[in-house]
């Protein structure tokens, strides 16, 4: 390895001798100056150019000693050593390293090409004196040679492929690739083959492409269902001391429907009550299929007919089983013994494989009916009787019949739901069956009646069966036809003969089965009347028209017409209706203008709206009535209780004490003299005016009748009698002042007064000395107050007694 790396740095070393007898090259670096830059030349001389190669690197190299890659030389060197060649760029320095004298570059480290496939440097040329540039910087590659150091790899695994079973001789199952690191370009490298290491019996693979392929055309799934092939890929076109890799591609072969669907066993029992309603489930069978998936699906059915007649084949979609179920009713004593063929078939078959076989299967099912004790059974099982509505109580409507279907055979006994005849209507012989009337019938009040009737075992009442009876009751004639309302009439005073009043339809509650025919006539009460006729339509209905000219309602204004129908029968019966003709005015169209019934007049006269107009206009002015009276009551009761405030007993004591005639701000009297000039009253009274109710009575017993306080004999009071005399004569004369009681006593002290307090309360003098009797003479205003002190003063004398 080291003589052909040696004598790849030769051939290199020739190469670059060559080229430089050819001359040099002129390189520019952008960024590193222009021709004529100063900076780049000394001296004034003419620019030169690198005379240098491109270089190249083995990988892997293994030696001892640096790697030589190749030199660079400018040919302005004269071999002096003036110039010092460097280098910048990747690996510059650490990996690369260069001789600043000769310029030989070497590679100190193991190069490896799938790693970086080569390095961009720069190469220098500095006079060694003054560190200028001699050469504009230039740009050079090392490429790292390529060897053969890296094995194919399979980078999409783990690789898992499937194929169907029973394919042909080279069906493509999957393909696999792998990849190569080493270089496509150069050699042989890159160059992969594909071949099987295992699994070559029954799978191969294609050596370019890496298409794996079936070798055989009998893969059975059910045999085995998982191949593990071995798959190995070479490099150097497979030619010896390539490389190789290998990797495990798992096959898997899928189902196909090529097997049919097998009972495992060819006969299966059950066993069942005869009682078992339908729809129950007898028991379950399975068909076994070694196939997988949909490929299992499968149908059932009954094939033979007395099969399918009795019992029913569903399929479970979950678990592909047949489902047995009772299709009508089983009977122990008719057939102890069912026999049944059910057939499997796939669902889904594949026509490739219809030459492996038919793809169904049969099995015999026998199903063995069990015997248990069953109630009785109505027969037959009519449900339907009829009765004419007049049977009498007792009258036999129809016969049920039951019968024990076990071989015992059973006594039978009847009886009637009564939950279903509350009204006890019917009854039932318990032994014999037979259906009585137990009450009278009307078939206009109930024509159809639903009963239950119940049959039991004599010896056994559990086992009991129910029958739904329907029982139909005939109508006979035996209602009277009666006119369809209270017909009434009206017919205008100038009505002329044979003028139609009124059409008359009659009702019938029977219901004859040759329909209804009523015959019109006028009852024989009305053979005298010449006013009105009576036609016979013939049609259920009847005619009323005028038969003379005119009437006139001051003599008669109702007439009577007592109208007999008469139905066809059997028996024919017959009824009297009345119809109620009035007589009224008419305008020259014939409209009715009145009559004398209040009652039509106003429907004559007044359309439905304007009675309509009329009740909600009356609706108002009742609301309007009712408004003003809540309105006054309220505003009456409010006057009420503001006098029920007024009237009051009135008593304000001042019970102050004051400073006497000189202290002003204790009471201030201007409001009590305001309403009254005191100097006339006491002029013209001379202060000896009396009291009215108290004539006679002085100045000095007045004095005595006030509040307790100390009287003094230099005092004159004439002006507060006369003030409360006034008072009191115009209570009197005004009529609308309330009768309320008001007692208020005015004093006051003048100057030097002995009178310590103005107070009633706490005074020297005792209730004995004071005399209420004056105040029965004030009017009978003022009675309550005297009646008031004339008790109390009753009391103290009794207390002094």
């Amino acid at each position: 390895m080291a003589k052909g790396l040696q004598g790849f740095s030769w051939t290199m070393l020739l190469l670059f001798c060559a080229i430089q007898e050819l001359g040099s090259w002129a390189v520019e670096s952008p960024g590193l100056g222009q021709p004529g830059d100063p900076a780049l030349l000394a001296g004034g001389r003419v620019k030169r150019g690198w005379v240098w190669n491109q270089f190249f690197v083995v990988e892997e190299y293994t030696g001892t000693e640096p790697l030589y890659v190749g030199k660079i030389h400018s040919d302005s060197d004269e071999g002096d050593g003036s110039i010092k060649y460097t280098i910048s760029g990747e690996g510059a320095g650490t990996i690369f390293l260069i001789d600043e004298i000769t310029g030989d570059i070497h590679a100190t480290e193991r190069l490896d090409r799938e790693q970086k496939t080569f390095y961009t440097l720069r190469a220098q040329a500095r006079d060694r004196q003054t560190d200028q540039l001699l050469e504009p910087e230039s740009e050079f590659i090392i490429k790292v040679q390529d060897i053969n150091d890296s094995e194919p790899r399979f980078l999409e695994g783990p690789y898992i492929g499937s194929v169907a079973e029973l394919s042909p001789i080279g069906t493509s199952v999957m393909q696999v690739m792998a990849s190569d690191a080493d270089d496509p370009t150069y050699g042989s490298s890159a160059r992969v083959v594909y071949s099987v290491l295992e699994g070559e019996q029954h799978f191969s693979v294609d050596s370019k492409t890496g298409v794996i392929r079936t070798a055989v055309a009998d893969l059975d799934r059910e045999t085995q269902d998982r191949y593990e092939v071995v798959i190995r890929a070479t490099d150097m076109a497979g030619q010896l001391g390539g490389l190789s890799g290998s990797t495990t591609v798992t096959i898997v072969v899928t189902d196909v429907n090529d097997n049919p669907p097998r009972f495992p066993q060819k006969m299966y029992q059950f066993s069942i009550v005869e009682t078992a309603p339908v729809g129950t489930a007898i028991g379950r069978v399975k068909a076994e299929d070694s196939d997988v998936g949909e490929n299992t699906d499968m149908t059932y059915q009954v094939k033979d007919e007395e099969g399918v007649e009795m019992f029913k084949v569903t399929t479970d979609s979950n678990t592909q089983e047949a489902i047995i179920t009772v299709q009508k009713p089983l009977d122990y004593e008719s057939k102890k013994v069912h026999t049944v063929v059910v057939e499997a078939l796939n669902k889904f078959v594949d026509p490739r494989f219809v030459d492996l076989g038919t793809f169904r299967d049969q099995t015999i099912v026998r199903v063995s009916v069990l015997d248990v004790d069953e109630p009785p059974e109505f027969r037959p099982p009519s449900n339907l009787m009829e009765v004419q509505e007049d049977a009498h109580v007792g009258s036999v409507v129809g016969v049920v019949t039951a019968l024990d279907p076990d071989t015992a055979n059973h006594p039978v006994r009847y009886a009637i739901d009564r939950s279903t005849d509350t009204e006890r209507i019917f009854d039932i012989d318990a032994k014999t069956g037979a259906i009585v009337t137990g009450k009278v019938l009307d078939r206009e009040t109930a024509g159809w009646h639903n009963i239950t009737v119940l049959a039991m075992e004599a010896d056994n009442h559990s086992q009991v069966s129910r029958a739904s009876l329907r029982i139909r009751i005939l109508d006979v004639n035996d209602n009277p036809p009666e006119l369809a309302t209270p017909y009434e009439a009206s017919v205008c005073e100038d009505a002329k003969p044979g003028q139609l009043i009124q059409t008359i339809s009659v009702v019938d509650r029977d219901e004859p089965q040759s329909g209804h025919r009523f015959y019109f006539t006028l009852a024989p009460e009305a053979t005298n009347n010449h006013h009105f006729s009576l036609l016979d339509i013939q049609d259920n209905t009847a005619a009323v028209h005028t038969q003379r000219v005119g009437f006139n309602r001051q003599e008669q204004d109702v007439y009577l017409l007592p109208i007999l129908v008469v139905d066809s029968g059997p028996p024919a019966l017959s009824s009297t209706g009345t119809l109620t003709i009035r007589v009224c005015g008419c305008d020259s169209n014939g409209a009715i203008q009145s009559c004398n019934s209040t009652a039509y007049v106003m429907s004559a006269t007044l359309s439905p709206g304007a009675l309509i107009a009329l009740l909600v206009c009356i609706l108002i002015l009742v609301v309007l009535i009712l408004l003003i009276l809540t309105l006054k009551r309220h505003h009456k009761s409010h006057l009420t209780s503001e006098d029920d405030e007024d009237m009051r007993d009135n008593v304000i004591k001042y019970n102050d004490e004051g400073g006497g005639e000189q202290d002003t701000e204790a009471y201030d009297m201007s409001a009590l003299r305001s309403l009254y000039d005191f100097s006339e009253i006491k002029g013209g009274d001379g202060g000896g005016g009396q009291i009215e109710g108290g004539p006679g009575r002085n100045p000095t017993s007045e004095l005595r009748a006030l509040p307790q306080w100390v009287q003094s004999p230099d005092l004159d009071f004439s002006v507060f009698r006369d003030y409360i005399s006034r008072k009191v004569e115009q209570a009197d004369e005004d009529l609308s002042v309330p009768p309320y009681d008001s007692f208020q006593t005015y004093a006051f002290e003048g100057s030097d007064s002995p009178v310590p307090s103005l107070s009633s309360i706490n005074t020297w003098s005792s209730g004995s000395e004071q005399d209420f009797s004056y105040l029965g003479g004030w009017g009978p205003r003022f009675r309550q107050l005297a009646a008031l002190y004339a008790g109390r003063r009753g009391e103290e004398d009794s207390e002094e007694s």
